[in-house]
């Protein structure tokens, strides 16, 4: 168990950005070194209800996810703790941005089902972090559109060309063929042809790290 005087004193000084960092170091030691879940759920929901540290909430919500260190299974807790993480902007903001907008994007974190406009804000929040998966999500919800977000090829475009600059091969795939038929921009068969080389290339640098990783 977690000493009560030690959480005491971690609340007594919270605005100490060292205390935040302290508190999310322990929680790493028990659950890295010692294997103890519970007490690292434990640290982690104070370290992200009290002291607000952002990688302990987004910690937090994983636990959420799986139901891990004795919490409770809830994909709306874990929503809410990726929602504090990703308005944090810590070290785990960008990832935790894109799972806020999954669970809005499939309805399985907010209440009354899919909400598109709460997962395009967060896709673009993470996709402006870099996120390449976010920009790709981003790309089909416009391809697709849905209840609060219009169709918009051009948007679905830009996403598309972000993602494979970023590295995501279906990102690459996807501009290719709008440039191939000409949806959301002029046809542009050299264009089509050199995004369809890039997303080659980057599949082909996938299946070398995966088969690096199992020698």
């Amino acid at each position: 168990m977690v000493s009560k005087r030690w959480i005491m004193t971690a609340s007594k000084y919270k605005k100490q950005p060292s205390i935040r960092a302290g508190c999310q170091r322990l929680a790493d030691y028990l659950e890295g070194v010692k294997k103890n879940y519970e007490s690292t759920a434990q640290v982690l929901k104070h370290n992200c209800e009290v002291n607000g540290h952002g990688e302990s909430c987004y910690k937090l919500g994983a636990y959420h996810v799986t139901g891990k260190g004795g919490v409770t299974e809830c994909l709306k807790t874990a929503y809410s703790c990726f929602m504090k993480a990703c308005n944090a902007k810590g070290k785990k903001s960008v990832d935790a941005c894109h799972n806020v907008a999954l669970l809005a994007h499939d309805g399985r974190g907010v209440e009354g089902g899919t909400d598109a406009v709460v997962a395009r804000q967060y896709y673009e929040k993470a996709c402006e972090g870099g996120f390449a998966p976010s920009c790709f999500n981003l790309s089909a919800l416009f391809i697709q559109g849905s209840p609060g977000v219009d169709k918009n090829m051009s948007l679905a475009l830009k996403y598309a060309l972000r993602s494979c600059e970023l590295g995501h091969v279906w990102g690459c795939s996807n501009a290719s063929r709008m440039y191939k038929l000409g949806d959301g921009t002029e046809k542009d068969d050299q264009k089509a042809e050199e995004l369809k080389n890039r997303a080659r290339e980057l599949h082909g640098q996938q299946k070398e790290r995966q088969l690096k990783f199992g020698e």
